[in-house]
């Protein structure tokens, strides 16, 4: 009976053994699929994509910048500041925790066509639209903060803090490396509008259209509303910051979505550029037309039809020729 119990668990261990080493055989199967085709489309895509992370440096450099025209003072009358109770200095991490976990949480949804079978998305395509999304609604920004200078709210930023001014750079290799993470982390005057929203904002309307979870969709925007909250009782900037960053990044997702070409069915198995052609490509396909067309064939495939010549006349199929065979009394 011990024996035959010993046998049973050892026959059910190497089952177990075998099942996992085939779902593993699997899996690895599936990644490397995945990454030959993100590395074709990469290819294709590779400069919208650095166009956009060069963007994000041009970005941190113009908030850097403005830290040099910021000048402290009292801290405007503000709704929220009245309504939400302050969190105070040492409590500050809260909203940057939530948004490092909104941000990774993105990451990973967008990696997750490497791992699972169910798919809808490629993440070099995603990342594209991502990009476009952010440098967008960047630029509105940067253009709003440097037209007028509030002071800022966040205690690094107030009277009497040695860092709510900088002092003149020696060199512009100070500017230019914007002393990361810390003159990130500690800027001041960047404020309307907030940055941190634009790109919860991007995350959740991006995941909203391609995500798969309806409830991970509504705790989305409810993680999206809680971030606003805590920007504003952390102090780290103004309601208007805040609410000025909920319509335009909508907009601007709004309208630019529009103009970019739709991402493809995956169950199609169709890869098409995700951004119009260039002037070359397009110049390449209408020679290919053109050629097309002086050798007698039509460029729409569905017009390719068998012609046949009779008595000087093109007909379509063959059963134009017994017709007019029979017209002509052959």
């Amino acid at each position: 009976m011990g024996f035959e119990v010993i046998w049973n668990c050892l026959l059910h261990e190497n089952k177990m053994t075998l099942y996992i080493g085939r779902e593993a055989s699997k899996l690895w199967k599936r990644i490397c699929s995945e990454t030959t085709t993100e590395i074709n489309l990469l290819l294709d895509n590779w400069k919208y994509l650095l166009a956009g992370l060069v963007f994000q440096y041009i970005h941190g450099l113009a908030a850097r910048g403005v830290h040099y025209l910021h000048r402290p003072g009292p801290t405007l009358q503000d709704l929220g500041f009245f309504l939400l109770p302050e969190l105070g200095q040492d409590k500050g991490y809260i909203s940057e925790t939530l948004f490092s976990c909104i941000f990774l949480s993105f990451l990973l949804w967008t990696f997750h066509p490497f791992v699972f079978k169910s798919k809808k998305i490629y993440t070099v395509l995603v990342w594209c639209r991502v990009l476009a999304f952010l440098v967008a609604s960047q630029f509105l920004r940067i253009i709003t903060f440097y037209s007028t200078q509030l002071p800022g709210p966040n205690y690094h930023c107030r009277e009497g803090s040695k860092l709510a001014r900088l002092p003149k750079p020696d060199s512009v290799l100070e500017v230019l490396i914007i002393n990361f993470p810390r003159g990130v982390i500690y800027g001041c005057g960047d404020l309307i509008f907030s940055s941190h929203m634009i790109f919860t904002l991007v995350f959740v309307l991006t995941y909203q259209k391609y995500g798969t979870q309806r409830c991970m969709k509504q705790l989305a925007w409810l993680v999206a509303v809680v971030q606003s909250l805590l920007i504003v009782a952390s102090r780290k900037h103004y309601t208007v910051d805040v609410v000025v960053a909920w319509y335009t990044v909508n907009l601007v997702v709004f309208f630019i979505d529009k103009k970019l070409p739709e991402l493809p069915d995956r169950t199609s198995g169709n890869l098409p550029i995700l951004l119009p052609l260039s002037t070359k490509d397009k110049e390449s396909k209408t020679k290919e037309e053109n050629q097309k067309l002086l050798n007698g064939n039509s460029v729409d495939p569905a017009d390719w039809r068998p012609r046949t010549q009779v008595n000087g006349k093109v007909l379509e199929d063959a059963n134009g020729i017994h017709v007019d065979t029979a017209m002509n009394g052959a």
